[in-house]
């Protein structure tokens, strides 16, 4: 399955948004910096609590804010959302069978789904939560056979890093600071 191909399917940011939600995250990107832009992006989650152009504006702030642990959430939640809209298991049960099935339903939702936990991968490297991580990664790697989302290249920087080991106490503190 090509991954990168996603040309004939609607993405997330094409989906309508109401008018007040789209223009609260306009005023939140004028007010980037200032606490009035997280009130205008909460605002915008409030009026539109299942879109995933307003998610993905507040995990851009949190996770540029280095408001990790916030980042974190919002990237859980839009995975929680685009798997239900796909009819997909927690990310741990996902398998061949029901990717094909989520590809059937929304290649770019599935796609959207997949950089999310890729997302929350590389914040739970920013955290220091390797192990959580890295279980993340090597299902994403596993569902990504080619590696075109990068997933692959991500757990061969930690594993190398780590010294593929898997005892836990030897491994040194390993924060990820530019993603």
């Amino acid at each position: 399955m090509d991954l990168l191909d996603f040309a004939d399917d609607t993405l997330y940011f094409e989906e309508p948004l109401a008018a007040e939600a789209a223009a609260l995250l306009v005023q939140a990107a004028s007010e980037y910096g200032e606490p009035a832009a997280e009130l205008s992006l909460l605002r915008a989650h409030l009026l539109a609590p299942d879109s995933l152009t307003v998610l993905v504006g507040i995990y851009r702030y949190y996770f540029y804010q280095h408001r990790l642990e916030d980042a974190l959430q919002v990237a859980e939640l839009a995975m929680q959302l685009s798997g239900r809209r796909l009819g997909l298991p927690a990310w741990e049960r996902i398998d061949e069978t029901r990717l094909a099935a989520a590809a059937a339903s929304s290649f770019g939702m599935l796609r959207f789904y997949l950089l999310a936990l890729k997302a929350a991968s590389v914040v739970l490297l920013r955290l220091g939560r390797i192990a959580d991580s890295r279980q993340r990664l090597c299902k994403l790697a596993a569902l990504d056979s080619r590696d075109q989302l990068g997933a692959g290249k991500l757990l061969e920087v930690v594993d190398a890093f780590r010294g593929n080991t898997e005892d836990e106490e030897n491994i040194p503190d390993l924060k990820l600071v530019a993603a």
